[in-house]
């Protein structure tokens, strides 16, 4: 009995003492393998720091504003009829959008009418009487005023109708309809609304320090996060000449063209006013920096120093090293730097590079600190001040 456990311990120590040799051999194979792994180089696309001249602008916040807008509204209650607009479609000035219900006007006025015709025919025959000196000027003067009494009572019917009939005051974009065949209006109740879309006005607020450099006819460039990519320009058309008490600020008035509708009243915008002024720059692409809460930096481009292979540290003997990296020559430097106004697919860099330093200009999210780098251009985008984006 003791020499079947006396066998069965000495077999397991035999089994531990194996499977032990085999996982010091398994260790041994990966330290070796990692002492010979060589960190694969990422290729990237490369773009070099280059000054340009920029217009000199003021930046503002802005709020679109129809040049003409209105909601048109009835004038005089009454009964719909007939609705001659579809909703979101373009009118021209005078252009029908209701009519009301005038029955009882059109019968006013046919009696108005036939009362002008009585008044008028004995207007006519008092006026001979009048040369013939058989009436007197005062039953005279009472005809004719009779007569315009009429005509006048007239006009009123006609102008009853008129209101119950109701046009388009300008030319511009309809709204959404509100009202419904068969409804009865009250006089004040909203129709539809009408917006004349071009041109289009963006108004913004300046703070006092700046009104000596406005002027009528300054050129203005507007963004909007809705149409990103697009800058559409304009001209300073109007300076309030009275500066806010509360804010310092002066309203400043830009028109702009909008013959494509894109702008829309009530839009908030990104404005920049010019200046004569034009400033020098160091500018790179916006998809070149990698933005961090604790610094925007980017990945300089440079030579790789000679590699020399580290001693183990004492104590550390057989411990794995940190990996080599592909020898490439050329090796990422990631740079801290500090941006300014952005335009287009650039942004200007006020310190960190200099100019004709090369930087990675596309997917700085994925690289790292001295990790090797292989420049490939054949897929890198175009980089323009003023992008015109194919769809948009």
């Amino acid at each position: 009995m003791k020499k079947r456990i006396l066998y069965a311990v000495i077999l397991v120590i035999v089994v531990v003492a194996v499977l032990a040799g085999i996982k010091a051999l398994q260790i041994k194979a990966m330290i070796d393998n990692g002492k010979k792994f060589v960190m694969p180089a990422e290729t990237v696309t490369s773009t070099v720091v280059r000054s340009e001249t920029w217009d000199s602008s003021l930046p503002a916040v802005g709020t679109l504003n129809a040049v003409q807008g209105v909601t048109v509204a009835c004038e005089i209650a009454g009964k719909v009829t007939n609705i001659s607009f579809q909703p979101g479609g373009f009118v021209k000035k005078g252009d029908l959008l209701i009519s009301q219900d005038t029955t009882a006007e059109q019968a006013q006025l046919q009696s108005a009418l036939a009362q002008v015709e009585l008044t008028r025919t004995a207007l006519e025959r008092d006026k001979k009487l009048l040369a013939e000196r058989i009436m007197s000027q005062a039953d005279f003067d009472q005809a004719k005023a009779a007569r315009d009494q009429a005509v006048a009572q007239a006009d009123s019917i006609r102008a009853t109708i008129a209101k119950k009939t109701v046009r388009a005051p300008f030319s511009g974009r309809l709204g959404i309809r509100q009202v419904n065949l068969g409804q009865m209006l009250k006089e004040g109740d909203p129709i539809v609304t009408l917006q004349s879309m071009n041109p289009i006005f963006a108004d913004f607020a300046l703070p006092q320090q700046q009104v000596g450099t406005l002027r009528t006819g300054q050129q203005v460039r507007i963004t909007c996060d809705a149409l990103p990519g697009i800058t559409t320009p304009g001209r300073v058309t109007a300076i309030n000449p009275l500066v806010d008490a509360d804010t310092r600020n002066v309203k400043v008035e830009a028109t702009l063209e909008n013959s494509a509708e894109r702008l829309r009243p009530g839009m908030f915008v990104n404005v920049a006013v010019g200046l004569p002024a034009r400033q020098k720059v160091l500018v790179i692409p916006a998809t070149a920096v990698l933005y961090n809460p604790y610094g925007d930096s980017v990945f300089l481009i440079v030579k790789a120093p000679p590699q020399k292979e580290a001693p183990p540290t004492k104590g550390q003997k057989g411990a794995a090293p940190a990996p080599k990296q592909a020898d490439t020559g050329l090796v990422l430097s990631q740079q801290f730097v500090r941006l300014g106004e952005k335009r287009g697919d650039l942004v200007a860099v006020t310190s960190g590079v200099k100019e004709g330093d090369t930087i990675v200009s596309t997917g700085v999210f994925k690289l790292r600190n001295g990790q090797s780098a292989i420049v490939d251009n054949r897929l890198a985008p175009p980089f323009q001040l003023a992008p015109k984006p194919e769809n948009n």
